[in-house]
């Protein structure tokens, strides 16, 4: 999806989210995935000035991927130190969190894709990995 963000898209993006997670039968990863995805939009919405973003969601062999791609070359960081009292820069540590992995990777021309995995676990086990 090719979105402006604004206040109300995490909303929509949530929802279609979890409708694909239903239908791809990994309702399970419905949270987490909802959580990163809103996490991702909400730092287009803080650190790009146009806010457009393509967000993707990818079915996988074992869960899904999720990609946000944006113009803003600056690769995310998590801060050094967290305050208490601090208002931002907790995004990050929760996708890392919820996730089984993360990363971002500058774009081939201006920007970056930011993105992340959930799902690892739903590999299904074959006879020689099942301990039998």
């Amino acid at each position: 999806m090719r979105l402006t963000v604004g206040e109300h898209s995490p909303q929509y993006v949530r929802r279609i989210v979890r409708s694909y997670l239903r239908e791809w039968e990994m309702a399970e990863l419905a949270d987490a995935v909802e959580l990163g995805a809103t996490e991702l939009l909400a730092n287009v919405v803080r650190h790009v000035p146009d806010r457009r973003c393509v967000f993707l969601l990818l079915r996988q062999v074992a869960g899904v991927r999720v990609e946000v791609v944006d113009g803003c070359p600056r690769l995310p960081s998590i801060p050094a130190e967290l305050s208490l009292e601090a208002e931002g820069g907790r995004g990050l540590v929760l996708l890392g969190a919820v996730a089984d992995k993360w990363g971002a990777d500058p774009g081939p021309g201006v920007g970056k894709t930011v993105w992340f995995e959930c799902g690892a676990d739903l590999l299904p086990l074959g006879p020689d990995l099942a301990g039998r």
